[in-house]
């Protein structure tokens, strides 16, 4: 009996990216391919929990769509969780919420890159912004404040924006103990000390009863890094950057290849089936 027909005996905890990996960046558009193969991954009993940067507001809709009431969710990269149940206000309940404060990050960033825009994440709701943001690049609604309300009180997450964010600001602000992930070269989003996904789906693996060694992730972005190495079985991705894919222990398709479904058959049945599933998804494209 090969790996994969040994893990799909055992009960898994399968660890999904969402923008790059279930949908493209900025959408909740699932594929109805990747959609029934997560269906069919909770109907055989394993645990499907959403840990993805996306603060707990644009996580929803996702987690909606995929049907996973009572499920768990990783947002704003870790340093929020939060359970699903349609039966609770709002839908969810937050498990776990870890603050920073905005204050030392903020004066760091003017003072390095006067021109930076400021984001911090309200849990559920929004941000409040230094000046509004692209809809497609922040979840929920925004208020525009100023400075001293910006740091008025601890956050989960700040995002800094700027040309050269990056380069600028990177080193320096992650000097001063906080977890600073580069989204891009002008994004930054800035996280309490010592939280990745890793840290937050090893807590829910506990709580779950999941065996570290029956731990799947699949995602393509820098902040998955963590992740990769916690998961005993971890996929990268066929268009994430070499970092992610030589950091996975395989590559699975891109995401025009519907990849994430691909890993989710191929821990059910075998990767015989996740090539039929690929096969599928190519001729459907090309009728």
């Amino acid at each position: 009996m090969n790996t994969t027909q040994n893990m799909a005996r055992e009960r898994l905890l399968v660890a999904l990216d969402i923008d790059g990996t279930l949908c493209p960046d900025g959408t909740n558009t699932i594929p109805d391919v990747t959609r029934q193969a997560v269906a069919e991954i909770v109907a055989a009993g394993h645990v499907v929990v959403l840990a993805t940067g996306r603060s707990l507001v644009g996580v929803l809709p996702v987690a909606e769509a995929l049907g996973l009431d009572g499920s768990w969710v990783v947002a704003s990269n870790g340093a929020v969780t939060a359970r699903l149940d349609r039966t609770w206000p709002c839908g969810y309940r937050v498990e776990s919420c870890q603050t920073l404060d905005v204050a030392p990050v903020l004066r760091l960033a003017r003072r390095l890159c006067p021109g930076v825009r400021v984001a911090v994440e309200e849990v559920g709701w929004g941000y409040h912004v230094s000046e509004l943001f692209d809809r497609a690049d922040v979840n929920g609604r925004q208020i525009v404040v100023s400075d001293d309300d910006l740091t008025a009180e601890p956050v989960p997450r700040v995002i800094l924006s700027a040309p050269n964010a990056t380069a600028l600001l990177l080193d320096p602000v992650g000097g001063l103990g906080v977890t600073v992930n580069p989204a891009s070269p002008s994004w930054l989003d800035v996280t309490p000390a010592g939280l990745s996904k890793a840290s937050a789906l090893d807590a829910i693996r506990r709580r779950v009863d999941v065996a570290p060694e029956h731990t799947v992730f699949v995602g393509d972005g820098v902040n998955d890094l963590e992740a990769m190495e916690w998961a005993a079985r971890s996929y990268a991705m066929g268009h994430a950057p070499m970092v992610v894919q030589d950091a996975a222990d395989h590559v699975t398709g891109t995401l025009a290849e519907h990849g994430a479904a691909m890993v989710l058959q191929d821990l059910l049945t075998g990767p015989a089936t996740a090539r039929a599933v690929e096969a599928q998804a190519l001729a459907g494209a090309g009728s």
